[in-house]
């Protein structure tokens, strides 16, 4: 029970995220981001965080902005959730598989292998589950196939080989076929024994998750190792920095604050070799040092999951949703939250912000007296 909140932010549960503006918490979300604009006036962050400290959980944010609870387990944020079903005596049901859910008289009939559940209103919070989702298929519900949305980039290269741990700043873009630039993403990039990970890998396997399960995960990236500088400029400041340091050699002068082994890696790429001075290099040299800077081409050829973060794409087509109430806007009584629904975002504890608020807006409604 609970176990995605127990593997959450590495076993910590990154809870949600320090971003307090409804239209720019918005923008986090690859699937979702127009239709969350009014449930986040309602119900987002602050909220959030107040609920949880009303239950005396103390919260914390960090740096990157992710919230998590002080003890940094997510054992405090399932002991939360149960002591408050416990309080509000909430019958929890396990081992109840779901086979049928019907309607009928204006009541649902929930069939399960064990018994037979009559209810006026009924809340689907299943995440991404293809069971359930064929459920809904007869209420007349369309779904989105379910694509993965976090994941890694699997890359075998000599330019990386040997470097995992190596974390930097990078400007990374997803290539189409014609090698014309279809995503963009900067951000810390992190070199691992498969490939390449971090925020920067993360946000473009997010918004192109669907793009990408298309293509079977074979495509082309390219990162500038130095952000926003142009192959011009950089080849400009290689011919100031050989002036400078004539006699020393490239190998052991690293340069440019990047990790010295990867400004290894691609000195070796550009054929600038151990024993050579900033005075041997030519110019072809240093051009392709520039290319490699901040052109590098690598081809993905598969992907990898993002630690245990099971995060998909797909899902419950929004229009399809009244998002005041979370309510179906084909059977009345249907109220939906979460993954259930074709809504995902980055990594940063704003996939269980999507949760929370869809949670709350809809026990609201189910509470209503209609």
């Amino acid at each position: 029970m609970l176990t995605k909140v127990r593997i959450s932010g590495g076993g910590r549960c990154n809870v949600t995220h320090a971003e307090f503006i409804p239209n720019q918490l918005c923008l986090n979300y690859p699937r979702g981001e127009k239709e969350l604009i009014g449930p986040f006036h309602t119900f987002m962050t602050g909220d959030t965080m107040e609920w949880f400290e009303k239950k005396g959980i103390s919260l914390k944010i960090e740096d990157d902005g992710r919230i998590f609870p002080e003890s940094n387990s997510s054992q405090t944020i399932i002991n939360c959730f149960i002591k408050e079903v416990e309080r509000l005596k909430i019958e929890v049901l396990k081992q109840h598989p779901v086979k049928l859910i019907k309607n009928e008289k204006n009541n649902w009939l929930i069939s399960t292998e064990n018994k037979t559940f009559i209810s006026r209103k009924v809340l689907v919070a299943t995440g991404s589950n293809s069971k359930m989702w064929n459920l809904l298929k007869v209420l007349g519900h369309s779904i989105l196939p379910p694509v993965p949305s976090l994941f890694t980039f699997n890359i075998n290269d000599s330019r990386i080989k040997d470097l995992p741990g190596v974390s930097t700043m990078a400007a990374v873009s997803v290539l189409s076929k014609e090698g014309t630039t279809k995503l963009n993403s900067e951000g810390p990039l992190l070199i691992t024994h498969w490939g390449l990970s971090g925020p920067a890998i993360l946000k473009l396997s997010a918004w192109g998750a669907v793009d990408l399960f298309d293509v079977n995960y074979q495509f082309k990236i390219k990162v500038n190792w130095l952000k926003s500088e142009t192959k011009e400029s950089v080849f400009e400041r290689l011919k100031e920095l050989k002036n400078q340091h004539t006699k020393k050699y490239l190998h052991t002068n690293t340069q440019l604050e990047l990790p010295k082994r990867l400004w290894q890696n691609l000195l070796l790429a550009s054929k600038i070799y151990e024993n050579q001075k900033w005075a041997e290099t030519n110019h072809h040299q240093l051009k392709e040092l520039a290319s490699q800077l901040t052109q590098t081409i690598f081809h993905v050829q598969g992907k990898s999951t993002f630690k245990e973060e099971f995060v998909t794409a797909g899902g419950i087509n929004l229009k399809e949703i009244n998002f005041k109430r979370y309510e179906s806007k084909i059977h009345k009584g249907l109220f939906f939250a979460g993954e259930v629904l074709n809504i995902d975002a980055i990594t940063g504890g704003f996939n269980f912000q999507n949760a929370w608020t869809g949670g709350f807006i809809a026990a609201k409604a189910i509470a209503t007296i209609d």
